[in-house]
């Protein structure tokens, strides 16, 4: 009896204490615009934090926001930051190949791609919780290329994240504009991202005189911390545990320096 008793006790403490951490996550879906294309993003913060803290744009891989991105969105509101996860499409693909179709009409039109994710970024910036003077971004995939060109285009960021990063730009000079510092956490093996564009992308910053910093990571390949890709670094793409963890890490260190 007396063991069945503390168990009940130690389960109603567990409960309690997700409760807790429920009740101070508050996330929700914000309706926004860009030009006629209605969006939808993901907006979370903790509610016991008082007062302005530093905002984290997210925005997703090719396949269009997902629950990745919002997971991705609460873990940084737990750290501490008010964190919004864009959408870039205004619709959710149903399969890799519209996603493909959707991803290459930014890919092709980089004005319309930088445009699109300054809509979300003004409505982070605008957000009572948020201190607009530190602002950062990460992206994935296509998300990474998109913050990258966000920091091209001159948005007032104290640094950006590329997470398995598309890298190229047919605009390599823009890297001028890059106000705040770049993080790219890259898979060493990733085949999607070839040499020449990752040498190419180095070039761009060192002429810039950006201050950047680029980790590989050994035996991970594009698409590195989405378990959905599979574990088989023999494909093209493929969840890494380590590198998952340790890119997470380093973009938590990146922020303490940028943030402080």
């Amino acid at each position: 009896m007396k063991y069945f008793l503390l168990l009940i006790v130690t389960i109603t403490i567990a409960f309690m204490r997700l409760v807790d951490v429920k009740a101070a996550l508050k996330t929700k879906v914000v309706e926004y615009k860009h030009g006629d294309a209605v969006l939808e993003g993901y907006l979370a913060y903790d509610d016991t934090m008082q007062g302005k803290r530093p905002g984290v744009l997210v925005v997703h891989c090719f396949r269009g926001l997902r629950d990745f991105d919002k997971e991705r969105a609460e873990q940084l509101a737990k750290l501490g930051y008010i964190a919004f996860a864009i959408d870039m499409y205004g619709v959710r693909p149903k399969n890799d190949k519209e996603a493909f179709a959707l991803a290459r009409i930014y890919g092709d039109n980089r004005s319309l791609m930088r445009s699109r994710a300054s809509a979300g970024l003004e409505v982070l910036k605008k957000h009572e919780l948020t201190d607009a003077k530190c602002i950062a971004a990460i992206g994935y995939c296509f998300g990474g290329g998109v913050v990258l060109e966000l920091a091209r285009s001159g948005a007032d960021m104290a640094g950006v994240v590329g997470f398995h990063a598309t890298l190229d730009t047919p605009n390599p000079a823009d890297a001028k504009n890059i106000k705040g510092k770049v993080l790219i956490l890259h898979g060493a093996d990733d085949p999607v991202v070839p040499t020449d564009q990752v040498l190419a992308f180095q070039d761009e910053m060192r002429k810039a005189k950006v201050d950047w910093q680029m980790v590989f990571y050994g035996g991970a390949v594009h698409g590195f911390t989405m378990s959905e890709s599979g574990t088989d670094p023999s494909k093209p793409a493929a969840y890494n545990e380590k590198a998952d963890k340790r890119s997470w890490e380093a973009m938590k260190t990146f922020f303490s320096e940028i943030f402080k």
